[in-house]
């Protein structure tokens, strides 16, 4: 896929551009900069951007089965309300760990969310993989990490894809029948000089595409684990890709300032935009939030 199919569509300057997700029901693409706490929603046929305030670092949104949203921030689980801009606590999964925040999220085919949390200051080993349903909030049973990233799931919902971003490693973790998760093993290590693996999320054909923090651009990988194509960004710290439009051939991908000194900034102009490009594979929908018991 030629570099020159990638456009800019939006310049929003994100210090951290995180976390976009494809709303069917509105054909519009929400994000997340989590650093300058802002909840943005971007509107393809218009070109609009609309954005909100969030009351502490926000590091992922979901469309919400009946209406609303769910996010996940620094103090925990809330909804989030489009017309008021309110946020309403739902639950807090680590009262115990104060310098962690939450990251990265996907839904199940079930609604469940799963979604990682991490160490704020990106050193100490404290990040975990959780569930959050009817029933509350449970541990994955994966060893922790510093910087969890990219839930996503393969789309028979059989294989759940995590990333330990720090340690350059997709892990590929069975599902079991009952929602637990069992074996898990390397699926891709990112190579020395490529970056670091951030958002990921699975297309149609059962393809991962992950994002690369410093490594200027998105990568495609076989259900093998073998390397598909690259696509080449105009920003260093690529974040995460989501699957949208009418056809869902659009992705688009968020980006991030954050790490660029100034000297890195002048030769980046376009860091912390938002971008598109066409893929020949759909991805998949996004399953909305079901009940979370509250």
């Amino acid at each position: 896929m030629a570099a020159t199919s990638v456009r800019r569509v939006c310049s929003v300057g994100a210090t951290l551009g995180e976390g976009p997700v494809w709303v069917g029901r509105e054909q519009a693409l929400w994000f997340v900069d989590i650093k300058q706490k802002r909840l943005h929603r971007f509107d393809p046929v218009t070109s609009a951007l609309t954005s909100w305030d969030a009351p502490s670092q926000i590091g992922w949104v979901l469309p919400a089965s009946g209406g609303g949203f769910v996010v996940g921030m620094q103090r925990g689980i809330e909804r989030f309300d489009a017309a008021t801009g309110e946020f309403t606590s739902v639950v807090q999964p680590e009262p115990h760990l104060p310098g962690n925040r939450l990251n990265d999220a996907t839904t199940d085919s079930q609604g469940r969310i799963w979604f990682g949390s991490m160490d704020d200051g990106e050193s100490d080993v404290t990040g975990h993989l959780y569930a959050l349903d009817a029933g509350g909030v449970r541990h994955a049973g994966l060893d922790p990490v510093s910087i969890t990233n990219g839930p996503s799931f393969s789309p028979d919902g059989r294989t759940l894809y995590h990333t330990d971003t720090l340690g350059k490693v997709i892990h590929a973790v069975t599902v079991n029948d009952d929602g637990t998760l069992g074996a898990t093993r390397p699926f891709v290590t990112i190579e020395e000089g490529a970056g670091w693996p951030d958002g990921s999320v699975v297309d149609s054909e059962g393809c991962v595409w992950t994002g690369l923090y410093g490594g200027w651009g998105v990568r495609r990988y076989a259900p093998d684990g073998g390397l598909l194509e690259a696509v080449k960004l105009p920003a260093a710290n690529i974040t995460k890709l989501a699957f949208g439009g009418p056809d869902l051939k659009t992705a688009y991908v968020t980006s991030a300032r954050k790490g660029l000194d100034e000297a890195a900034l002048v030769a980046q102009p376009e860091a912390g935009n938002l971008f598109a490009f066409e893929v020949d594979v759909p991805g998949l929908p996004v399953t909305e939030v079901g009940n979370l018991g509250s």
